[in-house]
């Protein structure tokens, strides 16, 4: 049975724990989406087509991955894609009351679709994209939280 997961988010910018995240779900799942949300109401650094790019940069030798943009209800992507999980990321307690919202929320929309909570490694767990932009925005080194090719949009955006 080919089983595919869907881990949706902003990814603004995508950072190495949510590359993390995706590596093992690989392990667990035969096709993983990357599914960068266009998502209107954040205002987000990056525009979904440099988000879209660096995704597919980062993770473009990973096997069973693909990267892809979406709007509107994760639940109808998750359908298009055929997928039968979706894959939240919870860096600390204070993550899971929302995403528990979410998760009872998409169950309710389509029951056939199930959420999956990962942690990251603790070397990623205090790490998010907001934090990565706003050291960034600041001349603070943040090449260990991300991909190189992101750090360099980042310097490149800031400058």
């Amino acid at each position: 049975m080919n089983r595919t997961a869907i881990y949706p988010g902003t990814f603004d910018p995508i950072t190495n724990g949510h590359t993390e995240l995706v590596h093992r779900a690989c392990r667990m799942f035969d096709r993983v989406v990357l599914a960068i949300a266009h998502n209107r109401e954040k205002s987000p650094l990056f525009d979904l087509e440099e988000r879209i790019r660096m995704g597919r940069e980062v993770l473009g030798d990973t096997e069973g991955v693909e990267v892809m943009g979406f709007s509107g209800l994760l639940i109808d992507c998750a359908r298009e894609v055929n997928a039968q999980v979706v894959i939240r990321g919870l860096r600390a307690v204070s993550d899971f009351e929302y995403e528990f919202q979410l998760a009872s929320m998409n169950r309710k929309l389509d029951s056939g679709i199930e959420t999956v909570f990962l942690t990251p490694s603790e070397h990623y767990t205090f790490v998010s994209a907001s934090l990565v932009k706003e050291v960034a925005r600041y001349g603070g080194d943040v090449s260990t939280f991300v991909h190189s090719l992101v750090h360099a949009a980042l310097t490149e955006k800031y400058r």
